[in-house]
């Protein structure tokens, strides 16, 4: 099935009317720029000392960063859309300042302050929430199922929730999930794209990369869902935390409102480059690689150790990330949010391990988040949390 809906019906109106930004460089190709008002000398840490100054050497800046960026980062979206392969042109991708920027964009575009809503599915990944609370927005929560099949949608009362309130305009899913790490059940996806909801369905797929089992990206469905957004990032399985590059994926109605909604020139330089290079044929198997050694040592070396300590309840969620969630106990079995704070506390001051503290959300009482590192780091941490419990279970 193919479903299409009036995108600019969803949108703000006066999204729908704006004129973005445009510079003269994307009308004229130039050769002599005087538009908009650069420096011509290149960055000053590189300019001679004679009188007058002599421009910094392309050897010297070989990415002209004196130079204001690709503002549709072009390339980069190549690159990207040849990894999907999966029929995606650079009309459907957007490119931000981390999935941060495509998450607040996606708020901005859509949702009237103090008017719209939207509706997440705690526990989740926090910036939805933030984003919504910034531009004044309210939040609907129905809580993802804690038993049977831990962590997946109450999808019938999703559904149900989406097609009687149209002031609902997106719903934030995550999967794999954060702090979860459950891949959500793909057909219950499928079954609010295709509801009779008309509104924005975005799904995170930070850690797309890491679920193994055949579970895939759903970049496949964007050419038939016009209201599917996918969101991505440079900052998991890349290894590009710092470099601030994410992606939304969407239809060419969404992303045109996107961009017009986007900063003019949001991707610097040296980001746009980083990204470039991290897609290239090569750095993609090396990231296959590195991925690959993440879950083997979340599954064989991080997590049946964990199993063994009296001190863990349980490792929650499942294996489709590069983190997991523990549940963690008292020396008489009690889970209680007090010991894991104290746990948390004496990990980051007395060994200097900073884990997340995930215990106040729903479904993750007593638990801590812990990122997979080097095989050295997981040994490392495993070290602490004994020397932790040891202590702890002196009080």
């Amino acid at each position: 099935m193919t479903k299409n809906i009036d995108i600019n019906s969803i949108a703000r109106p006066n999204v729908v009317k704006l004129m973005p930004y445009r510079n003269t460089r994307e009308d004229y190709p130039g050769e002599l720029f005087l538009d908009a008002n650069e420096s011509s000398f290149g960055p000053a840490n590189l300019v001679s000392n004679s009188n007058p100054p002599i421009p910094a050497s392309q050897e010297l800046d070989p990415l002209q960063t004196n130079r204001y960026p690709d503002p549709y980062c072009i390339k980069v979206k190549e690159r990207f859309i040849a990894k999907h392969d999966c029929g995606l042109s650079i009309d459907n991708i957007f490119i931000g300042s981390g999935s941060d920027e495509a998450i607040d964009n996606l708020t901005r575009v859509f949702c009237k302050p103090g008017v719209d809503k939207c509706l997440i599915c705690p526990p989740t990944f926090e910036m939805y929430e933030m984003a919504c609370e910034i531009n004044d927005i309210e939040v609907l929560k129905i809580d993802l199922k804690t038993s049977n099949r831990p962590f997946q949608l109450q999808i019938d009362k999703v559904i149900q929730t989406l097609e009687n309130d149209p002031l609902i305009k997106i719903v934030w899913l995550i999967a794999p999930g954060n702090p979860t790490g459950v891949a959500l059940n793909q057909k219950d996806l499928l079954a609010i794209l295709e509801s009779s909801y008309k509104g924005i369905v975005a799904i995170d797929e930070a850690y797309i990369d890491f679920v193994g089992d055949g579970y895939q990206s759903m970049a496949k469905y964007v050419s038939k869902y016009n209201n599917l957004v996918l969101i991505q990032t440079m900052s998991k399985s890349f290894g590009l935390a710092g470099a601030r590059v994410g992606f939304a994926i969407s239809s060419p109605e969404v992303i045109k409102l996107m961009n017009s909604v986007k900063t003019p020139f949001n991707i610097s330089v040296l980001a746009q480059n980083a990204a470039f290079e991290a897609l290239s044929p090569e750095s993609i198997k090396s990231m296959r690689r590195i991925v690959s050694e993440i879950n083997h040592t979340r599954d064989e070396i991080l997590v049946p150790a964990l199993e063994k300590m009296p001190n863990v309840k349980a490792v929650l969620g499942s294996g489709a990330t590069n983190f997991i969630l523990v549940q963690f106990c008292s020396s008489d079995g009690t889970v209680s949010n007090d010991f894991t704070k104290k746990l948390y506390e004496i990990l980051a001051t007395e060994f200097n391990v900073l884990l997340r503290n995930r215990a106040h959300l729903p479904g993750c009482y007593g638990s801590l988040r812990i990122s997979i590192g080097t095989r050295d780091e997981m040994y490392r941490i495993l070290e602490a949390l004994e020397k932790a419990f040891e202590k702890l279970n002196k009080e």
